[in-house]
């Protein structure tokens, strides 16, 4: 937590310096600077895939038990893989990479095996899962983070999920892609914000005569960079996969 709060801090940092403070007086509480920095990683959580990473958590499940709770970070869950077929604790498969290692296929496969052995034995336990109940049929609900299965299980087991989850807010803010990304569309709301306070008013009075404020230009100035910076997104900027083809 200190990481990310020293992180997040030389970004305000960053968009002080940038907005030119030391040099005039900037309006903004740290408060202001908070939440553009909240918005950019809301808007980039929203737009980027590269807010994502795939990740495999365990968990365990118990008897009688079919719906569980995850994550917050957790958004999209692909699959759920099972260590035995038939769930009880005594019934566990053998790795058949494990098994061929062992025997030596791989150096003897004349002798004892070979790869045709090991791709047998490995299209024989995809077969008994499929008809022995060794794929657990799910539903994710993203909004409460309840995974749902579609049997009673009838044993404690442990079981691997692979699923996607959010990156961190410090990894977003130190990655080399979504850093730059965020900083500026960070500074780009708290032009506006400021743009917004200064706008109230046209002018000021002053020592010699009305100072005229620039609230309009800020904002927009501000709306012209979240526009282009929305764009960067959907052009692949920030660090995105772009698409490999598209039929149709």
């Amino acid at each position: 937590m200190a990481k990310e709060q020293s992180k997040r801090q030389e970004l305000i940092t960053d968009i002080k310096t940038i907005l030119g403070d030391g040099m005039v007086d900037v309006e903004l509480d740290p408060k202001h600077y908070e939440q553009g920095i909240d918005l950019a990683v809301d808007k980039f959580r929203a737009k980027s895939d590269n807010s994502t990473e795939e990740a495999f958590i365990f968990l365990e499940v118990q008897a009688d038990v079919n719906e569980y709770t995850l994550s917050e970070e957790v958004i999209e869950v692909k699959q759920l893989y099972r260590r035995s077929i038939s769930g009880s604790n005594n019934s566990v498969d053998m790795d058949p990479f494990e098994l061929a290692y062992t025997n030596l296929y791989f150096l003897q496969g004349g002798r004892i095996g070979g790869l045709l052995t090991w791709d047998a034995f490995a299209q024989y336990q995809e077969v008994v899962r499929r008809l022995f109940g060794g794929h657990l049929n799910f539903k994710y609900n993203q909004n409460n983070n309840k995974l749902t299965l579609m049997r009673r299980p009838r044993a404690q087991e442990n079981v691997l999920v692979q699923c996607f989850m959010e990156k961190p807010v410090e990894t977003l803010i130190t990655d080399r892609y979504a850093r730059p990304w965020i900083r500026d569309y960070s500074l780009a709301q708290c032009k506006m914000m400021l743009g917004e306070a200064r706008s109230k008013y046209s002018s000021l009075p002053g020592a010699q005569g009305n100072v005229t404020l620039n609230g309009a230009d800020l904002k927009a100035e501000a709306q012209a960079s979240i526009e282009k910076l929305e764009r960067d997104i959907e052009l692949y900027g920030s660090g995105e996969d772009p698409l490999t083809f598209v039929i149709g």
